[in-house]
This record gives structure tokens, C-alpha cells and sequence, in this order.
């Protein structure tokens, strides 16, 4: 079989990305709850601005595709109520998995009602993470902005119940729902590690949530917003922000970072270099700490301590040629010596390798370097 050249073969890609834009979610002009991750962004959705940036989602796109399998067998296999949607003045979501209690449960025609009512009504959203920050998960659970969305969702439950709409309206009938707990259910897409954080329903951070949401609504103008990431080239949130132009602008310099639009005057410059020096502060004493309690932890077995479990990695014996072993293997296959001022051993491992013979080793009081990693604690 002849392979096809790679350019004959079209991306899928282009497709992927297409079929993205066409979901209802993309469509949307009503700010929606998983948009308040950045107060200028929502700012200028809620104003109705024209992107400036593409970005590319092929990151976000598989998450979706893994984030909808995973709902649809919960669905099938536990009778999950998923993929619901609640609407309010201005906000808007699409809310994973609503767990109801056999109360509510009881309100809803049998054949509607979920294979095993939850003991409390709990909203469960599901995110998809990669394994660059599955430490960071793990220690410190969802994001501010996580838990704004699901907040947010959560609340207009409480308030006014599920949107009324075909496909739910037997949902929407219950009215407002007696929300009293908050999942969510982080899934590593590297390797299917899930990590679950719960905990109850705060009303205080439903407000904040709300209050988050109505200082956006009254900005008169999206540039009043405050922006909550550092920028492109400093927040990932950025790069791929599709408002990127329309915020930051150009720099004045061809080339600069755009962040350098910040300083508009000698005061600037000054605040700016202070933030420097406290940064490197921070940063040397960060390393002091970190040396300090690496020293301690020295003749530290590996194991789980409090919240953070200690590995070892390296501090394995080191082996090299046994030099005089290789001469005298040469001498046993009566082969010459390979000569370079002085038996030329590179040459040598070089030769027994292409033959397919061993290069002699041997063992030496020498250990690679040994480093600590610490991880957060699985918890039970």
C-alpha cells in the first residue's frame, strides 16, 4: 500500500472548529455564566462587540467532546439529569448535572425521576483539565472564576427554577429549587484521573457572585471594566480571548509587549519598578524557604505527611565503562587496539557497539542527582 502524501489529506480540524461555531453555546448573545471569568470580556459581550481575534480551540474543542461522552453515559447508565439550561435578567447557563433529592424527585412523573435521588439537591458542574496543572487542582480546587459560574447557576436554581423551554418545561413547572450543595468533578483528559471537590451551598458567594455580574451590567462602556488577567504573553486567559485587540490595543513599539500601553506617565514607571522589587523579594525569599526546607527533609523517607505526599526521584548508582575490560576484550578477539595518543576508547565503544557486543560496565561510589517532588496528598 502507498502512503498519501500528508498535504492530500485534509485537517479535521477545519470541521471540528466549524461545527463549534454552529453550537448554540457559540451562537449566544446573552452573557452566559461560564463568560464572567473576566470583567472586561463579559463588559464587551454584554455591549454586543464584534470579536477582533481568533484563537485557536482545539484544546477547548476536545474537552468538549470529552466533557459531553462523559454526561451522555452518566445519562444513560445513572440517569443523570444533565445538560439543563436557567436563564435570568442577565445572565444565562447550561448547567452539567443536577442531582434532586427524593422531594423534588417526587414532584416529577416516574418515568422522569433519577434511578437514586441524592440526599440534598446538588448542582454538579464537570471540567476537564490537563495535566500541567492537575497539581494545581488538587491542592486548591476550583478557580475563582469556578466557582463564580457554578454560583451563578446554583442561584438562579434557587430563584427562579429551570428556563422555561421545549425539551424541560416539566422541569420549569417545579419553580425554584432548594439548591443545597455544590460538585464539581475535575477529570485529568491525560489520563481519566478524577478528583471531586463538594462542599454546601453558601448564600453569601451566590450574592458575590451577583454582585460580580450587576458591576459589569452597570458599566456604561466595556473599557470602565476592569480586566482581570495580566495580558497576552503573561495569561493563557488571553492569549486566547477572542476581545484580545479590542482590550490591549497595539504597543506604541513594533514588537514591544502590549502590557507597556500600562505606563502612561513617570508615576506609572515608578509603581511599576516598586511591584519589581517586591517581586524579586518574594522570589528570594520564596527560594530561601524552599532551600531551607529541602535540607531538613534531606534523610526524610517518601510518604504522605498532612496535606502533601514526599517522592524521591534519582540518587541511583552511576555506572561507567570498565576501560581496562574493554582492552581486554579487543585483545580476546585478537583486534588492534584502536589508538589516539593512548588506547582511543571512544573509538572503541563505538566498534563493540556495531558489532552487537556488550561495551563492558562496572559499578562506581557515584549517584545521579537526587531531587524532591512534592505532591499534593490524595485524600481519602
Amino acid at each position: 500500500m502507498t502512503a498519501q502524501p500528508v498535504e492530500s489529506t485534509p485537517s479535521l480540524w477545519p470541521a471540528a472548529h466549524a461545527i463549534d461555531a454552529r453550537r448554540p453555546r457559540s451562537l449566544q448573545r446573552q452573557l452566559g455564566a461560564s463568560d464572567t471569568v473576566c470583567e472586561r470580556r463579559a463588559a464587551y459581550i454584554l455591549a454586543g462587540t464584534e470579536p477582533t481575534d481568533t484563537s485557536d480551540k482545539r484544546a477547548a474543542i476536545l474537552g468538549t467532546y470529552a466533557h459531553e461522552g462523559l454526561l451522555a453515559a452518566a445519562k444513560e447508565e445513572h440517569g443523570w439529569l444533565i445538560e439543563t439550561s436557567v436563564v435570568g435578567a442577565d445572565v444565562r447557563g447550561h448547567i452539567d448535572a443536577v442531582h434532586i433529592d427524593e422531594v423534588t424527585a417526587a414532584r416529577l412523573p416516574k418515568r422522569l425521576r433519577p434511578k437514586s435521588p441524592a440526599s440534598v439537591v446538588t448542582v454538579e458542574d464537570v471540567k476537564t483539565k490537563s495535566t500541567y496543572v492537575w497539581d494545581r487542582v488538587l491542592r486548591y480546587g476550583a478557580s475563582e472564576a469556578e466557582l463564580r459560574q457554578v454560583y451563578l447557576y446554583a442561584d438562579l436554581l434557587r430563584t427562579v427554577g429551570w428556563e422555561d423551554k421545549p425539551g424541560q418545561r416539566y422541569l420549569a413547572r417545579l419553580g425554584p429549587i432548594d439548591v443545597q450543595a455544590i460538585r464539581f468533578r475535575f477529570v485529568n483528559r491525560d489520563n481519566g484521573e478524577e478528583h471531586i471537590q463538594e462542599f454546601p451551598f453558601d448564600p453569601m458567594e451566590a450574592t458575590r457572585a451577583r454582585w460580580w455580574v450587576q458591576r459589569v451590567v452597570e458599566c456604561a462602556d466595556p473599557e470602565e471594566a476592569r480586566r482581570s488577567f495580566d495580558g497576552p504573553g503573561l495569561d493563557a486567559i488571553c492569549d486566547h480571548c477572542v476581545f484580545r485587540t479590542a482590550c490591549w490595543g497595539e504597543p506604541r513599539v513594533p514588537g514591544a509587549p502590549v502590557q507597556t500601553v500600562l505606563v502612561h506617565d513617570d508615576a506609572d514607571r515608578e509603581a511599576a519598578l516598586a511591584d519589581y522589587v517586591r517581586g524579586h523579594e518574594l522570589e528570594t525569599e520564596g527560594k530561601r524557604l524552599k532551600k531551607k526546607a529541602r535540607t531538613m527533609l534531606d534523610d526524610s523517607k517518601p510518604g504522605v505527611y498532612g496535606a502533601n505526599e514526599l517522592k524521591w526521584t534519582g540518587g541511583n548508582p552511576v555506572d561507567e565503562v570498565d576501560q581496562q575490560a574493554m582492552i581486554d576484550r579487543f585483545d580476546a578477539l585478537g583486534v588492534d587496539v584502536p589508538e589516539l595518543a593512548g588506547p582511543d576508547f571512544k573509538r572503541m565503544e563505538a566498534l563493540l557497539k556495531e558489532a552487537g557486543l556488550g561495551v563492558p560496565m562496572r559499578a562506581t561510589t557515584k549517584k545521579t542527582a537526587r531531587a524532591i517532588k512534592v505532591k499534593p496528598a490524595k485524600q481519602p
